[in-house]
This record gives C-alpha cells, structure tokens and sequence, in this order.
C-alpha cells in the first residue's frame, strides 16, 4: 500500500472524467442559478398582487428558458414563463399554468398566491465558492453533471490505473471459442487472466490482458519491456513452482526490486511484489504483483492485495471491500498457522444479523465455489476449528 501512490494527476475534459477520481476539492466558481428562476411553466407576478380570492391581471410578455435577465415588471402585471426562465425584476412567485385559464393576453387564477412559491432563488442548488465536490469522489453520471452545471468544463482527475495482466505456464492454453473441449483433454485452460481482466474492471482500473507466456525467460523479459509503457501496475500468475524453477523470480529479480515470500494464508502461500524500472526502460516505478497460479488462490490474492493497492492508485477514499460479522451455518477445520479464506453465500440484513453458508469443501480451494459465492469468511490463522454459529469476519464481494 505504501508503493501505491495515486497515478500523477490531469487536467481532463469532462467526457474524459467518466469513472476517475478528483485529485482535488472542487468549488463553485457561479451561483447556480446565477439569478432566481422559474420552477414550473406558468405565470411570474407579485404575490402582493395576487392578494385577492380572484385574479386577473394582464400579461405583458413570455420568458423561455435561455432568455437574458433583466426584464422589469411593473406593479399589476404578469409575465408568461418557461421552466428554468430568469424571474423578470420585480417578481418574487410563480402560479403554475394549470392553476389559471392559460390566458395569453390576462390571465385569471384563484389568489392568493405564496410568496416565493414556485421560484428557484440564485443560488438554491450551489453557491459561489461552496465546496460541490470533494477530492477522492469518483466522477459519475450524478457528479459530471454537478460540474457540468457549474460551467466546469475541465476537471483535475487521477486517471484510471492501466493494468497489465500476464499468465505465466507453458501448460495453459486458452479455452476454445469455435469447439467445445475433449472431457479427456490433459489441457490446462487459461482461467487467471480472465477472471482477473474482469475483477480489475470492476476495481475501477483498465485491464490490459497479454494472455499466455510460456515459461521461457527471454519471452517473459521481452513481453514486460514491451508493455511497460503502457502500465501503471503489472500482475503477473503462475510461474512460482519451487520444483519448475522459478521463471517470474527469476527475470523480475533481474528486471527490478522484488522479494518473494510465502505468506501464511490459504489459497495460495507463494507471493511477490516489488517495483520495475528503468531496467525495463521505464522512468517511473511500477509496481508488479506475482500470484499464485491457481485460479481461486488468484482470485483471493487479488481482493487481498491488489485491489486495496489498485484503488489507492486511483484515488478512492475507501479502498477496502465492506465487511460484515456472521454467524457461520456449518464448521469445518482450518490449517493450523494460516489465515483462511472461504467462499461463502452471504445472507442477512444490518437488523436481523448475517449466516455466512460455507459452500464446497473449505479445505480444497474450488473455481466452483467461488464463482456461486458473495463473500469470503476470513478465519484467525491461530484457529484451528471453526464451529457451527461461530461468528467470523466476511469480506462482501457482491451485494
């Protein structure tokens, strides 16, 4: 997390602000409305005017939307306008069209009229200098509008991470798009990148999926130096064995500062981080993450690691996935030493409390399970048993 630093600020249009995070407060620089407005289609008039139990009082002229400030009305008089219409000077309400006979000389309406009802004043949705957006709030549809409405046409964004995404094994293949595969076929399909080009999308980040590298030393040093120019973090899976040789360790140890530890978690033990460089002719650091190559251990070393580091890179204020304590609806017994993570159906609301429902066999990592579950059940790695009702800690991976 510390080498996850927010990807340097740009000055970006509003189009291209879609889905980054403000790398700074933004105020309003007009009062909006800059003047009061009309609230409904209708007719602007005086509430003084309209005192009585029956109105009638002549229109002078119609106001659109757009039309320039500045019309004055004279006591007694109406003026016909648009939603959205600047209030001509001297009018404090506006009665909506339907309340009247619609009348385009005089028009009558049942008095009296509120003061102020029906009116927008200057400034009602922002006032001028008012914080509107604060640093670290990703830019939606409700929040580019909020800008556009201000008259901000350009924002100060961290741009969205670009993330490298390489497979690491001689022994994968990518699944079939035209026949389906052999129930007897020896072939290891390429799952990783997949499933990880789809957990960086839904971080906030732009996946760059490379697809398979086998593992050969030249291939993989040569396949990094040519997308270093486009990466803001690189994950690399599989290419760990201890018994195969260590084809990741190896070029990366040569290519730039890296460790490589066994972390006391199940799925996956083997991990690596650090940072590439100038060796791969690059100017900046880059940080890389090496996975274990099992799909579900991938899949956890992602929600674990990388993407608290990926959204920290973009900005995001919160950067970790919500959690919930839960009841457990069946025990099962968890490696001694180990930080467990179990996929779990999640169920439950804040006022009836949460079950968590181990799903597969805890002990045995499953692509099955994880892909029906909403939720991993984080066990201590000082238990050894987790037993039915026991309450433990669920990280939320879907609503």
């Amino acid at each position: 997390m510390a080498a996850a630093v927010p990807v340097p600020p740009l000055d970006v249009v509003l189009h291209d602000a879609t889905g980054a995070v403000l790398a700074e407060d933004v105020a309003a620089p007009v009062d909006v409305p800059a003047v009061p407005v009309a609230a409904r289609d209708g007719y602007a008039l005086a509430a003084a005017d309209a005192a009585g139990l029956v109105v009638r009082l002549p229109v002078v002229d119609d106001l659109r939307a757009g039309a320039v400030p500045g019309l004055r009305l004279a006591p007694g008089q109406a003026v016909r306008v648009a939603s959205g219409a600047p209030l001509p000077l001297g009018a404090d309400s506006v009665v909506p069209v339907e309340e009247t006979d619609r009348g385009t000389a005089a028009v009558a309406m049942a008095g009296p009229v509120t003061l102020g009802q029906w009116v927008r004043p200057t400034g009602a949705d922002v006032l001028r200098g008012e914080v509107v957006l604060r640093a670290g709030t990703r830019m939606g549809a409700r929040q580019l509008a909020l800008a556009a409405a201000m008259g901000r046409g350009r924002l100060p964004v961290h741009p969205t991470p670009r993330v490298v995404l390489l497979s690491v094994g001689d022994e994968l293949t990518e699944p079939p798009t035209k026949t389906a595969p052999s129930p007897d076929s020896p072939l290891t399909y390429e799952a990783d990148g997949h499933g990880l080009e789809a957990a960086v999308r839904d971080a906030g980040a732009v996946p760059v999926r490379v697809g398979i590298v086998g593992d050969d030393h030249g291939r993989l040093r040569e396949t990094l130096a040519d997308q270093m120019v486009r990466a803001d973090l690189v994950v690399i899976t599989g290419g760990l064995s201890e018994l195969a040789g260590d084809t990741v360790k190896d070029v990366l140890l040569a290519a730039g500062d890296l460790r490589l530890d066994h972390v006391a978690m199940t799925p996956g033990m083997r991990h690596g981080f650090g940072l590439l460089g100038e060796a791969l002719g690059r100017d900046r650091d880059v940080p890389v993450f090496a996975l274990p190559g099992h799909p579900v251990a991938a899949q956890v070393a992602f929600e674990v690691f990388v993407r608290p580091a990926l959204r920290a890179m973009a900005g995001h204020a919160e950067v970790f996935r919500p959690s919930v304590a839960a009841s457990v609806s069946a025990g099962w017994s968890s490696p001694a030493g180990l930080r467990q993570f179990v996929p779990v159906s999640l169920l439950g609301s804040p006022d009836e409390g949460y079950t968590a429902t181990p799903l597969g066999d805890p002990t045995a990592p499953s692509t099955t399970a994880l892909a029906q579950a909403n939720a991993l059940a984080v066990v201590n790695e000082k238990m050894a048993h987790v037993r039915t009702g026991q309450v433990l800690h669920c990280l939320v991976l879907e609503g």
